[in-house]
C-alpha cells in the first residue's frame, strides 16, 4: 500500500513536474524568442542606421563629363575704309543762280550726281572753296567771293563729314566774315568736321604749350590744334592749310585765325611762298601721335597749271618727312598728278597734287575736267595700311550752259558725251570750246595709272 501510494505520488509528482517542466521550458522559448527577436531588429536597426550615415557622409557619384573641344578663337575678317575727297567747291554767280527757288536757295542738285559714292565713303571731304559769310552780304563773285549760307546745309544732307575752309577766298568776306563762315558750320552743323579757319569762340591770344624743333624754331605743340574724326575703329587727322590769303602781306588781324601753309614775318607780316612753316611740321608730329592716320589737306600750287610746281614738290616730301600718311591738295583750278612720295627717312605717302574744281563756272576747258579721290586704307588684324592697288581719281566734268552761265551738274567722264561736251556753254561765255577726245587725253596724260572708272568701283565694293 506504501509502496502504491508512492508510486502514485511519484507518478502525480512526475506528472506535475513535467507540466511545470513543459511550462518553464515554454517560458524559456518565449523568452528566447522574444530575445532573438530584439537582437534581430536592434541588428536592422543598425544596419539601417549604418546605411543612412553611409547615405548622408558618401555623396552621390558626379557622373563624369565628356571633355569638350574649346571654342575657337573668333578669325578676323580683314576689311576697308575709304576716303573720298572733291575739290574746289566754287560758287560763281552760275551756280549761284542754278540753286535759286521760289523761297531762297537749295544746293542739293550739287551732289546728287555722286550720291553712290558719298554714301559708300567712311569719310568724305570737301574743300569749300569761297566762304558762306551771311546772306545778307550779297554774291558780288570774283574776287570778293560769298555764297548763300544754305550750301552748307546742302553738304551736310549729302553725308560730307569734313569741310576745308583754308582756301586763298577765306579771307574775302574781311575777318568778321571768316569768323560768320566758321561760325556757321562750328554751331549749326556739328555733325561736320571744319578744319582750316576759326570762329569767333578762337582766343588767339591764348598761352599755349611750344616747342623747339630741330632747326630751332618755337612752335606751339598742343593737342587742340589737331582735327581728329573717327572711322573703322580707327582715328584720322585731317590738317588743312593755304599758302596764304591772296595777299602778299598777312593782315594782322588775321594772323592765328587761318591756318597757313606758308610763313609769315611776325613784325611786317610779309608771306614767304617758297618754304613750308614749321608749324604745318610739327602739327603733322603731333598728329602722328594722336591718330592711327594723318592725312594733309594742302591749298597751293599754281593756277591753271597741270603740273606740281617745285614748291609744292617740296612741301610733299616735308610733310612726307613728318609723317604725313596721305596728301590731298587742291586750288590750281585743274587736275594735276596722282603720285608716290618717298622722303630721305623713307617715309612714302601717296599724293594728290590737286583735284581741280568741283563745281564752277570758269572759262578754261581744262578747269572743266576734274577729279574725285577715292582712297582706301585696308585692315588687317595687326594694323592699317593704304592700298595703292584700290586707291584712284575717278575723272568728272563739270557742266554749265551760257548765256546766262547757269551750271547744270558734275558728270564722271565715262558718262560724258561728245554731244554733251559741243553743248557745253563754255564756247560761248569760255576761252573756246570743248572736246571730248581732249577730256579722255587730259585725264590719261595727267591722272595716268591712277585714273579709273566710277562704276568700276561701285561693282568692286558690291562684291
Amino acid at each position: 500500500m506504501k509502496n502504491k501510494f508512492k508510486i502514485i505520488v511519484l507518478t502525480v509528482l512526475g506528472v506535475m513536474g513535467a507540466g511545470v517542466l513543459s511550462i518553464l521550458l515554454m517560458q524559456a522559448a518565449n523568452r528566447y524568442q522574444e530575445m532573438e527577436n530584439t537582437q534581430i531588429v536592434a541588428e536592422a536597426e543598425a544596419v539601417a542606421s549604418a546605411e543612412t550615415e553611409a547615405l548622408i557622409l558618401q555623396p552621390e557619384p558626379i557622373p563624369e563629363l565628356e571633355e569638350q573641344e574649346p571654342e575657337p578663337e573668333p578669325v578676323f575678317e580683314p576689311y576697308d575704309i575709304h576716303i573720298l575727297m572733291v575739290g574746289d567747291n566754287l560758287l560763281h554767280k552760275g551756280v549761284i543762280r542754278r540753286g535759286e527757288t521760289e523761297d531762297g536757295y537749295n544746293f542739293d542738285f550739287e551732289f546728287e550726281p555722286i550720291a553712290d559714292y558719298l554714301d559708300a565713303a567712311d569719310i568724305a571731304i570737301i574743300n569749300q572753296e569761297v566762304p558762306l559769310a551771311g546772306n545778307d552780304r550779297g554774291y558780288p563773285g570774283f574776287p570778293k567771293f560769298n555764297a548763300p549760307v544754305e550750301v552748307a546745309q546742302a553738304i551736310s544732307d549729302a553725308g560730307f563729314d569734313v569741310v576745308l575752309a583754308a582756301t586763298n577766298h577765306a579771307y574775302d568776306q574781311g575777318l568778321s566774315g571768316l569768323k560768320n563762315f566758321a561760325d556757321l558750320f562750328l554751331n549749326d552743323y556739328p555733325n561736320l568736321l571744319l578744319t582750316g579757319i576759326h570762329g569767333s569762340e578762337y582766343d588767339r591770344d591764348a598761352e599755349l604749350p611750344t616747342v623747339e624743333d630741330e632747326n630751332g624754331n618755337t612752335v606751339i605743340h598742343d593737342a587742340s590744334r589737331i582735327p581728329l574724326i573717327e572711322a573703322g575703329g580707327y582715328t584720322f587727322a585731317i590738317l588743312n592749310y593755304t599758302y596764304g590769303p591772296n595777299m602778299e602781306t598777312l593782315p594782322k588781324e588775321l594772323n592765328g585765325y587761318l591756318e597757313l601753309l606758308c610763313p609769315h614775318k611776325k613784325s611786317t607780316g610779309l608771306m614767304d611762298f617758297t618754304n613750308i612753316d614749321p608749324q604745318v611740321l610739327e602739327d603733322i608730329r603731333l598728329a602722328e601721335e594722336m591718330a592711327d592716320v594723318t592725312i594733309v589737306c594742302p591749298h597751293w600750287g599754281t593756277e591753271y597749271t597741270s603740273t606740281p610746281s617745285k614748291y609744292q614738290q617740296k612741301f610733299a616730301e616735308a610733310m612726307v618727312e613728318a609723317g604725313a600718311d596721305l596728301i590731298l591738295g587742291a586750288h590750281p583750278h585743274v587736275i594735276q598728278p596722282v603720285e608716290v612720295v618717298t622722303s630721305e627717312n623713307g617715309n612714302s605717302a601717296l599724293c594728290y597734287y590737286s583735284l581741280g574744281n568741283y563745281v564752277s563756272t570758269q572759262k578754261k576747258p581744262l578747269s572743266m575736267l576734274e577729279a574725285m579721290a577715292w582712297v582706301t586704307f585696308h585692315v588687317e588684324e595687326d594694323g592699317i595700311s593704304l592700298s595703292l592697288e584700290d586707291s584712284c581719281a575717278i575723272p568728272m566734268v563739270a557742266h554749265y550752259t551760257a548765256p546766262p552761265t547757269r551750271f547744270d551738274q558734275v558728270y564722271l567722264l565715262e558718262d560724258y558725251s561728245e554731244e554733251l561736251a559741243e553743248s557745253h556753254g563754255i564756247r560761248n561765255y569760255g576761252e573756246g570750246r570743248l572736246y571730248y577726245d581732249k577730256l579722255l587725253t587730259w585725264s590719261d596724260e595727267i591722272l595716268g595709272e591712277y585714273a579709273r572708272n566710277g562704276r568700276d568701283i561701285l561693282d568692286n565694293l558690291e562684291q
